[in-house]
């Protein structure tokens, strides 16, 4: 099963973490580096991408998983 990508902050910049992974995939400093990485591995592996907010919250979804309903762009 392949694993959903989340763009998370972190007190020194922004990661991608794997669903349910303590450790982080990439460390970068802004978060449109970290969601290009984690748009890469979630194509890769036909996943989720998740990018959180500052907060924690998640802003936005793209799903690389299902041909039958591409992702928008």
């Amino acid at each position: 099963m392949n694993k959903n990508q989340h763009v998370v902050p972190t007190d020194t910049g922004w990661a991608v973490r794997g669903a349910g992974n303590e450790r982080r995939t990439s460390l970068h400093d802004t978060q449109a580096q970290a969601i290009a990485a984690a748009r890469e591995i979630a194509r890769n592996q036909h996943s989720e991408l998740l990018i959180h907010r500052p907060n924690g919250q998640i802003r936005a979804r793209d799903s690389y998983g299902n041909d039958d309903c591409p992702p928008p762009g």
